[in-house]
């Protein structure tokens, strides 16, 4: 999903959080398959810890600060690239209540997939707004 919104155009910033963002789901995937840990040390490629989340947390307030506040809730689409953001959101939080019920131990995972949803709901309503899109509330 984040490919097809990278694919929908966004802005060089947005864009190379995204490309990060991919290469942290790459690892998070690899971590998830191999919960024996018997992928070779070396493969520092893979690693997803506390800072991870913590540079979600700062993109989150770093595109909240182009927002207004929320007064109500707002319903998913706008640009492609918005609709498709909304779309990934939608993705991670069911791979995040996945992750739950499969008794995935590893905090960060969890606390990194519920960071990122969020990320994705702000970076829609960003790309929205730069766009000058404006949001259709519920």
């Amino acid at each position: 999903m984040v490919g097809q919104v990278r694919a929908a155009g966004v802005d060089k910033d947005l864009d190379d959080m995204l490309v990060q963002i991919q290469r942290d789901l790459f690892a998070l995937g690899s971590r998830l398959a191999d919960p024996a840990e018997r992928i070779a040390g070396r493969v520092t490629k893979i690693a997803l810890g506390p800072e991870d989340v913590v540079r979600l947390e700062g993109w989150i307030d770093t595109c909240e600060e182009e927002l207004q506040p929320l007064r109500r809730f707002i319903l998913p689409g706008g640009t492609p690239a918005a609709a498709a953001l909304h779309l990934a959101r939608t993705v991670c939080r069911r791979a995040e209540r996945r992750m739950v019920a499969l008794a995935v131990l590893e905090v960060e995972f969890l606390a990194y997939m519920n960071r990122l949803s969020d990320l994705l709901f702000v970076m829609a309503r960003v790309v929205n707004r730069r766009a000058g899109v404006a949001e259709a509330e519920w």
